[in-house]
């Protein structure tokens, strides 16, 4: 139960809503983000244990629950043009309603037990009851940042309630003007679910197997921070940064922030935040050399693998020794440069400084 692998070929996973054992040639299945996580674990990434919900899954609660006849109803009086701005507060009233109507119903009895039995299974194997868990969205197509995910899930009721409000978020207002955009029905729009154990991170963060600034593909490029890797995606903490040869392992750029603030989890409110970073951290990175180097061996890995330069999340485990405690949360084809977005990139990366790199070529 701790790792994705191929439960079946594809021809027979028709009706299946859970899967363990997945590979790439499986994203039509179950979403880009848990086949790209199953492969990885393949080919020995160390990955969280885990379990995938199939976009099937997301297709029977919608019917089965009567959600997409409800938002159909709704739909028939809604007019917005998504290409004007004075209409975008309609999308945003109709996201409202229609994540109501989905997060009102109730799960599936069948699809319920299901989810639960890999649940207690998952717990079981982490030695803990009621183990933490994020409830990751995985679309079919990378639409980075479009749907929602939700992390230091608790409980099979929270597990389940979370589940249910990932695929609520392919109705939020993004992703209704994206399709309304793109002339795509707005009443359907199936994602699969990535259930991954949390990990109680020392440090997070990213890591692209290119120069982000000039699309040196002779490079890999890290940011991270203390703690949940949040911070360093959204641009919310100053990171230390990285610049390493992918031949020679010569660190070529390091630039060690003053960590003023680290994200990490609340248990008392059941929240992320921001908290101080203690002054002997400050100046400290977040990474020794050792961690660093076996970062860079395995994202040269997962791009030979794949074949392309990669986005990847990275994750170090507080309660794991070097190198188990080094862990991958995702991994997906960079698309800045390979969309020859860099100028823009270039452009407002000079107006907001360097520690911001990171989370701007990932918007």
């Amino acid at each position: 139960m701790t790792e994705f692998s191929v439960e079946a070929e594809r021809n027979e996973m028709s009706g299946k809503w859970i899967f363990l054992e997945l590979g790439q040639e499986h994203k039509e299945i179950v979403g880009m983000k848990s086949a790209h996580l199953g492969e990885m674990r393949r080919v020995g990434v160390r990955v969280p244990p885990g379990f995938a919900l199939s976009l099937e899954a997301y297709e029977k609660f919608m019917k089965e629950t009567g959600a997409i006849e409800e938002i159909r109803r709704y739909l028939t009086t809604f007019r917005a043009d998504p290409n004007k701005h004075d209409n975008i507060v309609r999308f945003h009233e109709a996201s409202e309603v229609i994540r109501s109507i989905v997060e009102s119903k109730s799960m599936p009895s069948d699809l319920e037990a299901v989810i639960a039995q890999h649940y207690d299974d998952l717990c079981e194997k982490a030695c803990a009851s009621n183990v933490l868990v994020a409830t990751r969205s995985s679309g079919p197509a990378s639409h980075p940042g479009q749907y929602e995910s939700y992390f230091y899930v608790s409980g099979f009721s929270e597990v389940k309630k979370n589940i249910i409000k990932v695929w609520s978020s392919t109705f939020n207002q993004r992703s209704l003007i994206a399709r309304a955009r793109m002339g795509l029905r707005l009443e359907f729009d199936p994602i699969g679910v990535c259930i991954l154990k949390m990990i109680d991170a020392k440090a997070a963060g990213v890591m692209f197997t290119l120069n982000p600034v000039n699309g040196d593909n002779s490079k890999i490029a890290i940011g991270g921070n203390w703690g949940l890797g949040e911070g360093v995606v959204s641009g919310e903490t100053a990171n230390d940064q990285w610049l390493i040869d992918k031949v020679t392992l010569e660190i070529t750029n390091r630039m060690v922030a003053s960590k003023t603030k680290e994200c990490t989890f609340d248990p008392e409110n059941n929240v992320t935040i921001y908290k101080d970073v203690e002054p002997e951290r400050k100046t400290t990175p977040c990474l020794n050399d050792e961690e660093l180097f076996e970062l860079v061996r395995q994202a040269k890995r997962i791009e030979k693998h794949f074949g392309v330069p990669q986005d990847i999340e990275w994750v170090l485990d507080k309660d794991l020794p070097f190198p188990q405690n080094v862990l991958f949360v995702q991994a997906r084809p960079e698309t800045i440069w390979s969309k020859e977005q860099a100028k823009s990139v270039l452009e407002t990366k000079k107006q907001f400084g360097e520690y911001d790199i990171f989370s701007l070529v990932r918007k």
